[in-house]
């Protein structure tokens, strides 16, 4: 049979249809079946198997016994650039092909229209109908079926121009090979956990004598992986091992950045830092919600507590002091959450706080005469405002010889005198005895002889106490409280007594916080990130059933906001002059009369 015939059983059994516009081969006198077909050369043992772009085509019947020895016609050459190409055909038209016949049992199907080719017939037997796609390939636009040939190059010379139908298309993605240290790691992690795991946590172990524990073990582990590794890359999967067992994984770099002020971490894969006032997450991420765990229960267990679904939220703190708040399932919903709020490994001082803008010297000057007068400051803002770090700067001006207690939830103050206690309260254990509040420590130190007590916040009952205790003779104590002005301090101030549980008349309560509370410090948090000190309020006593207050500093916002957001005003004193200043005297301080100008009255006296 000769290929002419062949080519006619093919189109009327339905596997090669003509296409109504094609014309003859003047050679062959075959009419193309479609505009145009792709015609490729396979690589030996490997037929090429493409898709149509409309629809696939039926499964060819099978070729004749002598099929084998059909020769394809000669193949097609492609032109050199400004050559027209033999036998053309009219313009318009489509292009002419050579096709082969298939193998017995192979399936054909017509390949979609790229170039100009020639197509070999399969190897006999082959029955596969796809083969790997060549990394370069391309999927095509409608079917979706990789072509499984490498790209032609286009024609180049004048007048070569690309058809629509051949234009590029998006390339077929590759899976990226799995990270090998990764995967050793995690096994070295899982080996090194299930050997020392129960130790991890045992108080009896020193941290020296733990860090050498696991360290020899996971030499022996990594040792005993049949991965080659070289030394740099043995001393390598240690150290990262190391440092997610005995550390805390991928925050250790957050922690060691200086300029990071804040981690939260909303769930493994979801991290955000404070950087200069403005959040950004994070690309670092955990490998899932077991090696966040471990690293909140580490942090929990070196202080004492315990985080597991009877108890499912926790309070803590790391060895710089930096504050941690961590909340599991079932509160938290999406996954275990993190909060860091470091500190910095040296404690500003009150230079620092200037140098930020944050308060202005005569502020200063005017904040260590109160605390050496002995006089109750309450320090007041939001979350996140710096009230920790401000009450820090403000106990940095006790005179060394005083003895100091400092009561907090989690300890959090850093201290720099020697005659110090410090106090931290404890949650009840897994029975639900054994609590020890703020109220509890605050009764308690009024025992212990104190010149000085430093409450690192008040948010309860412990508000009545601490009243008390500055009414009678324990004066010079320092607190901090949840507010957003110095009348709103007040307030929550009465409120919080009342939740000691003492039926007290609201006037009562409003007379033991005039009488208590000498000097509220505001300090805020603006639109632009920095943090200021906006207020430095004097608290004069009642007028009838209102506690009187007057700013002796006040926050100028009417100087407006510079174009990129930044605040231009600053913190300025009103020109009146405190009445506690006669306690200054009363103790051999001396304010300058500078401290309370004003920029448009350099005397001030008439205040």
């Amino acid at each position: 049979m000769s290929l002419s015939e062949r080519l006619q059983r093919a189109r009327n059994g339905g596997l090669l249809p003509t296409h109504p516009d094609a014309e003859q081969h003047p050679a062959t006198g075959t009419v193309p079946t479609h505009t145009p077909v792709v015609e490729w050369s396979a690589p030996a043992g490997q037929p090429w198997v493409a898709a149509s772009p409309a629809r696939p085509q039926p499964v060819a019947e099978p070729a004749p016994a002598d099929a084998s020895l059909a020769v394809a016609s000669p193949p097609a050459t492609v032109p050199a650039a400004g050559h027209p190409a033999p036998h053309a055909a009219a313009p318009g038209s489509p292009a002419p092909a050579h096709v082969g016949a298939p193998a017995p049992g192979a399936v054909s199907i017509v390949p979609p229209p790229v170039a100009l080719a020639t197509l070999a017939p399969p190897a006999p037997g082959a029955a596969q109908i796809a083969q790997p796609a060549h990394p370069a390939t391309s999927a095509h636009p409608v079917t979706g079926v990789s072509s499984g040939v490498p790209p032609q190059p286009a024609p180049t010379g004048p007048g070569a121009e690309q058809s629509p139908r051949t234009a590029s298309h998006p390339t077929v993605g590759i899976a990226k090979p799995a990270d090998p240290f990764r995967e050793l790691k995690n096994r070295v992690a899982e080996e090194l956990y299930r050997r020392v795991g129960s130790r991890l946590h045992d108080t009896t172990l020193t941290e020296e004598k733990l860090h050498q524990l696991t360290r020899d073990e996971l030499t022996r582990i990594v040792a005993d992986e049949p991965v080659a590794l070289t030394p740099a890359e043995r001393n390598r999967v240690i150290e990262e091992i190391g440092a997610d067992v005995l550390g805390y994984g991928p925050l250790e770099p957050l922690l060691a950045d200086s300029d990071v002020s804040e981690i939260m971490v909303n769930r493994f894969d979801q991290i955000f830092v404070e950087r200069g006032g403005r959040l950004t997450e994070s690309p670092t991420q955990f490998t899932g919600e077991q090696q966040l765990r471990r690293v909140i229960e580490r942090i929990v267990s070196r202080v004492g507590r315990r985080i597991d679904e009877a108890s499912p939220l926790v309070d803590a703190r790391l060895e710089d002091g930096s504050r941690v708040n961590a909340v599991i399932p079932p509160l938290a919903v999406d996954g275990s959450s993190l909060t860091i709020r470091k500190f910095s490994k040296s404690p500003l001082k009150v230079a620092d706080l200037i140098r930020f803008d944050t308060i202005n010297e005569p502020m200063a000057v005017l904040l260590e005469a109160c605390v050496q007068a002995k006089l109750n400051i309450l320090v007041s803002g939001g979350t996140g405002t710096g009230k920790t770090t401000l009450l820090n700067v403000l106990s940095s001006f006790i005179p060394d010889g005083e003895r100091i207690v400092t009561i907090e939830d989690a300890v959090e103050l850093q201290l720099q005198q020697n005659h110090v206690v410090r106090l931290e309260s404890r949650p009840s254990n897994i029975e639900g005895r054994g609590e020890i509040t703020i109220r509890d420590l605050v009764r308690n130190s009024l025992r212990m002889r104190p010149d000085r007590i430093v409450i690192g916040e008040c948010r309860g009952g412990e508000a009545l106490d601490m009243l008390q205790a500055m009414n009678t003779g324990h004066e010079g104590s320092i607190s901090t409280i949840h507010a957003n002005t110095p009348r709103d301090a007040i307030s929550r101030l009465e409120t919080l007594v009342l939740m000691a549980g003492m039926d007290l008349p609201l006037r009562a309560i409003r007379e033991q916080v005039a009488s208590a509370i000498d000097v509220i410090v505001q300090i805020s948090r603006l639109r632009d990130g920095s943090r200021r000190v906006v207020s430095v309020t004097e608290v004069q006593g009642m007028e009838g059933d209102v506690v009187t207050l007057q700013d002796a500093f006040s926050f100028d916002y009417s100087a407006g906001v510079a174009p990129d957001g930044r605040f231009l005003g600053h913190t300025r004193s009103t020109g009146v002059r405190p009445r506690f200043v006669e306690r200054f005297e009363e103790y051999g301080i001396h304010v300058p009369i500078s401290v309370f100008e004003t920029p448009g009255n350099t005397l001030g006296r008439g205040h």
